[in-house]
């Protein structure tokens, strides 16, 4: 009896569920009828216009949501990583740091290669109105960066190494910025752009001819073993000092360009004397206080948090007073707790979102805007050979010089040269920002572009040239 009831039962709630569904199904069914009913009596042109219709073709539907912001940004950066990730790779092969094939790969993605031989794939990946969506993302990747950059400083390498240190590098800013200031000279009435003057384009063209790529040298420097040697220490020391007064002079070069009176100028360059008493006087020990009463030298999420707050705050500010976001970014990481074990523990923790997924954003940026096609005449790649040859011997010349005068050996002296010579990354930081800023041309933008990569790719080369030079002589 009791089994006859339970297959009762089981019929009986089987029939309740299908019943359920059945009218489940026919209400809604009545309801889309009717909607549908609705709809004839609706203009849904704008509704057509803005989101795709329910009976419009697949394929236009595909071609709809393949076009959207977001999807647009998302195969951006995946052929961006896909193409640095190979650069990348085959630079490591001819012996070259990673970060220069990032930056090669940015220069084909954009004008040069991919938008010339192929204007109709780079139409569809890099469209003109996605390129502000990927500009701002690069400048988020350029902040943190900026940042890395002032962490890994380590400024106590500058007590008792002052004199050497301090004259080899500021012998290496004023050598080339004096030159610089020359070549601007000879090309301002050609090449500077309309309505510029010739003071800010002056002092761009000097400051683009003067920079060291700290972080690209500290990598060179690590690849090959020097860090412990009299050079390695040498050279981090000496681009430490170029850093901190290279960016020093940007901001003032940005001030006088952005003020556009003197007036103007010296106000913004009182507000920014200001703000680095206020960040190294006043925060750095405040920061110092806190990282060892709070962590006892560990590294947590609050503080992370603290950091990044004084990371945007400082950007902000910076950006604000109008010496650019970037230098308050460097700020920022310098005056970060000296522990250079929590430094590097920072460092890690941003560095694979920043110079991994961010950075490369950058260089493609720059990429669009380099066009070495634009090169197509003979004054132009004269201009390019010249500016070239005086930043090589501006910047090597006069390091290795410097370097003799204090007391180092002629191979000690000419691998410090050719070391101090390496822009890389930074100088198109700078760039960047003078080509923002309306200071250079488009013209002159490429040739700077060309002469930082070539004068990074010559780094390794001539330190293996000059190493087996000297060992040959010494045996």
């Amino acid at each position: 009896m009791q089994l006859k009831y339970s297959g009762m039962q089981r019929y009986r709630n089987l029939l309740f569920y299908v019943l359920t569904v059945a009218a489940a199904i026919a209400i809604i069914w009545w309801i889309l009828t009717m909607g549908g009913q609705l709809q004839s009596q609706k203009n849904i042109k704008s509704i057509i216009e803005s989101k795709p219709a329910l009976g419009v073709p697949f394929t236009a539907i595909l071609r709809h949501n393949i076009r959207e912001p977001l999807a647009i940004l998302l195969l951006q950066i995946f052929v961006i990583l896909l193409a640095g990730s190979l650069m990348g790779f085959l630079f490591k092969k001819i012996r070259q740091p990673r970060v220069i094939g990032e930056m090669a790969a940015g220069i084909l993605l954009g004008a040069s290669f991919l938008g010339y031989y192929f204007p109709d794939v780079s139409a569809f990946v890099f469209p003109p109105q996605s390129l502000g969506n990927l500009n701002l993302l690069s400048q988020i990747g350029l902040v943190l960066f900026m940042f890395i950059v002032g962490l890994e400083l380590d400024l106590s390498l500058l007590k008792g190494k002052t004199n050497a240190a301090v004259m080899i590098s500021h012998t290496s800013i004023i050598v080339p910025f004096t030159l610089g200031v020359a070549a601007a000279y000879f090309t301002y009435e050609q090449f500077a752009p309309g309505g510029v003057q010739f003071i800010s384009y002056a002092l761009f063209i000097g400051i683009s001819l003067s920079i060291t790529a700290f972080p690209v040298l500290a990598r060179i420097i690590q690849e090959r073993n020097l860090s412990k040697t009299n050079l390695g220490v040498l050279a981090i020391t000496c681009a430490a000092a170029d850093d901190v007064t290279a960016w020093c002079i940007l901001a003032l070069v940005i001030a006088v360009v952005k003020a556009g009176s003197a007036w103007s100028a010296l106000y913004t360059i009182l507000l920014s004397v200001a703000y680095i008493l206020l960040m190294l006087k006043v925060l750095r020990p405040l920061m110092e206080q806190y990282y060892k009463k709070s962590n006892g030298g560990k590294l947590t999420t609050p503080f992370i948090a603290v950091c990044m707050i004084i990371l945007i705050a400082s950007a902000y500010l910076t950006d604000a007073i109008g010496i650019h976001a970037l230098f308050g970014a460097f700020v920022a990481g310098m005056i970060m707790p000296a522990d250079m074990k929590f430094r590097v523990q920072l460092i890690e923790k941003i560095d694979s979102v920043a110079l991994l997924l961010l950075l490369p954003l950058f260089f493609v940026s720059t990429g669009l805007k380099t066009e070495i096609a634009l090169l197509n005449n003979a004054t132009l790649w004269g201009v390019c050979i010249v500016i070239f040859i005086i930043a090589v011997i501006a910047k090597f010349g006069a390091s290795a010089a410097a370097a003799r005068f204090t007391g180092q050996t002629w191979s000690e002296s000419l691998q410090l040269g050719a070391l101090m010579n390496t822009r890389g990354l930074t100088e198109l930081v700078v760039l960047n920002i003078g080509y923002d800023l309306g200071v250079i041309s488009r013209e002159i933008f490429t040739v700077l572009v060309i002469m930082a990569l070539s004068t990074t790719l010559m780094t390794g080369p001539a330190l293996n040239r000059i190493q087996r030079r000297f060992k040959s002589s010494a045996g």
